[in-house]
Order: structure tokens, then sequence, then C-alpha cells
């Protein structure tokens, strides 16, 4: 009786985190319909049969919560601490070694994975190859943390960014603005008549041919 009403707190409670977190979420009823819901409460079911050996049912189940979540892709054998959210959630990849803390909010598209089995040959049987996150981070969008690095509590890991090294706590890691991303003018009809095609003479056999490029 008291697993039973030990796993509603926890149910309740996640309901309740989705709400805070998500502000379209405008009650528990509603927040059962969230893609996290399904992630994590499959996770923990994978997780605890991961642990006791069973890796092939734990594999069947993460698969199926993953096609039901909507692409978020969880391996049983990552760590994942209290309160922790996905919003949105398409396309999240979490690997076999991860390990996450408590109150850890990531968005969709991020990746907690390895640097690449050719180098994961080379560590230790058992060892770590994926990202050790603290308590309290928040992973941006569409984010990449690669190989056996570890994120510090309450950090910020922003969208779009690439992390291969540690973060300390508290620090903030934003990727570089994209220079192609800033607007650019077309030119006016008049301007393209005014620039004059670049001719280049190409000799074939006895004739010269011209080659005409249009300059763009």
């Amino acid at each position: 009786m008291r697993g039973v009403r030990g796993l509603y707190r926890a149910a309740m409670a996640d309901l309740d985190m989705i709400r805070e977190r998500d502000p379209s979420m405008l009650s528990r009823t509603e927040a059962l319909l969230h893609p996290a819901v399904v992630a994590i409460w499959g996770y923990r079911a994978t997780h605890r049969l991961h642990l006791r050996g069973k890796r092939r049912a734990a594999r069947l189940g993460s698969a199926l919560a993953r096609v039901l979540s909507g692409g978020i892709e969880i391996h049983p054998g990552a760590r994942i601490g209290r309160g922790f959210f996905i919003d949105h959630g398409t396309g999240v990849v979490i690997g076999e070694t991860a390990v996450i803390g408590d109150d850890v909010t990531i968005f969709h598209q991020v990746t907690l994975g390895s640097v690449g089995w050719w180098h994961d040959q080379d560590r230790p049987e058992g060892s770590r190859r994926h990202p050790a996150v603290g308590d309290r981070v928040v992973i941006g969008a569409n984010a990449t943390l690669l190989g056996a690095i570890t994120v510090g509590s309450d950090a910020v890991i922003g969208a779009q960014a690439l992390v291969i090294r540690d973060v300390a706590d508290g620090a903030r890691v934003l990727a570089p603005t994209a220079e192609a991303g800033r607007p650019r003018t077309r030119r006016t009809q008049r301007q393209q008549q005014l620039r004059t095609p670049t001719v280049i003479t190409k000799t074939h056999r006895d004739h010269a041919t011209p080659l005409t490029f249009p300059t763009w």
C-alpha cells in the first residue's frame, strides 16, 4: 500500500512540475498529455528493468516510449534525478551512461551523446562515455553535449551550442552568432544590368569560342 501511495505522490509531483514549467498546461489532466510524461515514466520503468539485468525488455520498453513520446530517446541505463523536464521533446537523445541531476530542464533536439565508438573503444570498460549534468541545469533547443564531460549545477547551455569541454557551476555557454544570419539587400534590376558579365575566350580546335559566365 505504501508503494502505491509513493507512486501516486511521485506521479502528482511530475504533473505539477510540468504545469509549473510549461505555462500552456492548465491542469493535471492536460499535463498527462505532455510528451515528457510518457518519456519520463517510460524511462523509470525501463531503468528498473535495466538494473535487474532484463536488458532486452528494457530496450523494448524504451523503443515503445520513444514512439509514444514523439521521438524522445532515453537509454534505460541513463541515471536521471527528480524533477526532470523535457519541453516539446522531439529529437531528444540521452545516452546510456549519461547522468542527470535534479530539476534539470532540456528542450527539443538536445543530444547528450558520446564522441563516437572509435574513441569509446579506447576507454576503460564501464567508464562513462556520455555527459554528466548537475542540478538545476537548463539546456536550450538543439544543443549538443558530447563525451564524458561534466556540466556544473545551475549552468545554462544556450540553443545551438556545441559543448565538448567541462562547464563550471553557474556558467553560461552560448552559441556564436552566425554571420550568415544577417539580412542582405537584394540588387535592383537596374544594378544587375549595370554589372557586365565576364567573358573568357576558350580555344577549341581551330576556333575561338567565347564563354560567358554570369557574375552573381
